[in-house]
């Protein structure tokens, strides 16, 4: 849990998807505690403003937890889209 939370906080602070963040992770900016670049972040973006972000880990792969976190991203993005 601490590390998907630490993926969402950092897809959401970087508005971008944690898996373009990789190159970034040895880096000064990317060992700043409660940042993670690694996969798994996902920003929300509604209507064009950034809303929210998901983290999801524990899949064998950062792939992996991309590919959930997206999936659940998918599953209420009508909702979302209908209440903004």
């Amino acid at each position: 849990v601490p590390i998907s939370k630490m993926k969402a906080f950092t897809a959401v602070n970087f508005n971008a998807a944690t898996s373009a963040m990789t190159e970034r992770a040895d880096t000064p900016i990317g060992r700043l505690d409660g940042l993670v670049m690694s996969a798994g972040g996902v920003p929300i973006q509604v209507g064009g403003a950034l809303i929210a972000g998901v983290g999801v880990s524990g899949a064998p792969s950062g792939e992996t937890d991309e590919e959930c976190a997206q999936a659940g991203i998918d599953a209420i993005m009508e909702d979302l889209e209908m209440s903004f």
